[in-house]
């Protein structure tokens, strides 16, 4: 439906046939639109010398379109008198102005906030597609063409080059990549026909356009907008082939449809993307992998990035998206593709670093352009908050290198020329951090804090420590203060009633404590974890107790990334830190003065996850 709302405003079908159609042929109340739609359907997959003798004037007036676009037969859609009208709204449209780009936008705005979690699908905007494929291999395109646009005979060559150029998206969507690089690449060919001045002896249009749609190749999991992508780039192809009539005078259209992206529905992950496409006559590979985080993830797919990462070390700690990474590396080795796709700044920060970037440096693969982080702008609905960056890597090295940074997230990036560029997406030598249990010199550990699993039964507020105090006052000696990372960073305290000390004799003379002992016991029972039932038989005890004997110091688990710096403060032994701090028990001024200084900041940004 989509291409036939393109065609019969893009002169592959008459003005209007379409829509003049469905209102002269079928009923008001839609009953019978999809009968009326997969008999049009079969027409336009029919030549004119195989139709029916005896085929009604005005569906035989249909051009035969090919392509396979409606090969396959569906069964009649159920219309009623709603639907048949909002056809007819989108035919009144002009869709000649609309760009098939926007495809995935709309897919993702009709996908649940599950679904789009499940797959890790985001719909990749213009503006962030142009910021992968420019640096890519756009730039250096048009610097080699500005360099011989005046020279006819390296124009021709060039003009063949771009035939021979070859893209693969192995998490193509709606294929938003794929057609904006056939566009842009489409307006560079416009440009050496004009420069080359060659269509003034040419008699034939159609020897002149060299670049066609079957440069292309995807892998998309869902079999919606594998078909998207498919219908996307034939509209895109015939967007570009009227611009070219403008251009020249003359109507060109590869109408019946000759040729194909080839776009395959199946899991990026199991499937040898050398079937797709083989590496000898790929150029570039390119994409937006899906972001589900490392502990998002669902068996299948924990399966599926267990077998892409074989024995890489610690790779249980990577984000789905790195094994995008690993299998395209894998499969560049020893050629001349390049590669770049967009992703979450995780890979670049913290644990994940070590995890992927050993391996992928050992491999051989070399960043020759990276864009630090920035946020992420999107067109559809319900569209993703996260942050991200974009990598461009190749298995040889690639001069000059750029990087693109970022003063605020939400801006416009500098372009840096750099030396070398590594994971951490900094201009510095290769040097990768691995995580490690222990440190590198004597200092405090780092514990997590106290962990209770009580379903709230010992903690208080101020005012409900007071009313309990009213009916037992001889528990207050159990009561402590309770600081999390809420009450720590925002200057506030609970209470806590730690029992874990008291002799069975003085429990017995408390019964309000015994209530509270026993809903924790109930509590813990009904769980479905077996460790939290078995710390049933202990409920005056924590499931983590960490109860420093002389002043400690602590952070939060967790802060705004937005901190210069790192909030660090020291407690007492009077007050009992919960899991969501970080405990340093023994710590020194000078240690707190160390983690508090600037340079440890700036190692923080340099290195950690955030």
């Amino acid at each position: 439906l989509l291409f036939c709302l393109f065609a019969e405003d893009t002169g592959i079908f008459e003005k209007q046939q379409f829509k003049e159609y469905v209102e002269q042929r079928t009923s008001e109340d839609g009953s019978d639109l999809g009968h009326h739609i997969s008999t049009l359907f079969q027409v336009l997959n029919t030549p004119p010398d195989k139709r029916q003798k005896t085929l009604d004037e005005q569906l035989a007036a249909f051009a035969y379109i090919n392509g396979k676009l409606f090969e396959e037969m569906l069964p009649n859609a159920a219309f009623d008198s709603a639907m048949r009208q909002e056809l007819l709204n989108c035919c009144a449209l002009d869709w000649s102005r609309i760009s098939p780009a926007i495809f995935g936008s709309l897919f993702q705005s009709i996908m649940d906030k599950a679904a789009r979690r499940n797959l890790g699908a985001h719909y990749t905007s213009e503006e962030n597609i142009l910021k992968l494929i420019k640096p890519l291999f756009l730039d250096k395109l048009r610097e080699e063409f500005e360099k011989i646009k005046h020279n006819i005979n390296r124009l021709l060559e060039f003009h063949k080059k771009l035939r021979q150029l070859n893209f693969l998206d192995p998490a193509c969507g709606c294929g938003n990549f794929l057609v904006i690089a056939y566009r842009e690449l489409r307006l560079l060919e416009l440009e050496i026909l004009r420069a080359s001045k060659i269509y003034q002896s040419e008699l034939s249009i159609h020897r002149l356009i060299n670049l066609n749609v079957d440069q292309f190749f995807g892998i998309e999991i869902e079999e919606f907008p594998a078909q998207i992508a498919q219908v996307a780039l034939w509209l895109m192809d015939h967007q570009m082939n009227l611009l070219v009539s403008e251009e020249f005078g003359l109507y060109y259209a590869r109408i019946p449809l000759e040729t194909s992206a080839k776009i395959v529905c199946g899991n990026a992950l199991t499937i040898d993307w050398e079937e797709v496409s083989p590496a000898r006559n790929l150029s570039y590979i390119m994409g937006n992998p899906p972001f589900v985080g490392a502990k998002f993830m669902d068996d299948e797919q924990r399966k599926d990035v267990a077998a892409v990462f074989g024995n890489i070390k610690n790779a249980g700690l990577l984000d789905y998206v790195a094994a995008w990474y690993v299998k395209a590396a894998k499969m560049i080795k020893g050629t001349t593709i390049c590669c770049a796709f967009v992703s979450t700044n995780s890979i670049t920060q913290g644990e994940q670093v070590g995890a992927l970037w050993n391996w992928m440096l050992q491999e051989g693969m070399k960043i020759f352009f990276a864009h630090r982080t920035f946020q992420w702008n999107n067109e559809a609905r319900g569209k993703a908050a996260v942050h991200c960056v974009i990598i461009g890597f190749a298995d040889f090295d690639i001069t000059p290198k750029w990087l693109f940074e970022y003063e605020h997230i939400k801006g416009e990036p500098q372009k840096t020329k750099a030396q070398n560029i590594n994971p951490y997406l900094v201009d510095a030598p290769d040097i990768v951090l691995s995580n490690r249990s222990l440190p590198i010199c004597p200092v405090p550990s780092i514990g997590i804090g106290n962990k209770p699993i009580d379903g709230g039964n010992y903690l208080f507020t101020e005012e409900e420590k007071i009313e309990f105090l009213k009916k037992e006052p001889q528990t207050e000696q159990y009561f402590h203060r309770w600081l999390g990372a809420d009450e720590f960073l925002n200057g506030y305290h609970r209470y806590c009633l730690w029992l874990g000390d008291c002799s069975p004799e003085q429990l017995k003379k408390m019964p309000e404590a015994m209530k509270r002992i026993e809903a924790v016991k109930n509590f813990r029972l009904a769980s479905k974890s077996v460790p939290t039932r078995k710390i049933a038989d202990t409920p005056t005890r924590f499931h983590v107790e960490n109860m420093p004997s002389g002043k400690f110091m602590v952070m939060p688990e967790v802060s705004s990334e937005r901190r210069i710096y790192i909030p660090f403060g020291f407690l007492f032994p009077d007050t009992f830190a919960s899991n969501k701090l970080r405990i340093l028990a023994n710590a020194t001024i000078y240690q707190f003065g160390v983690l508090c200084s600037i340079m440890h900041m700036s190692w923080v940004r340099y290195t950690t996850g955030r």
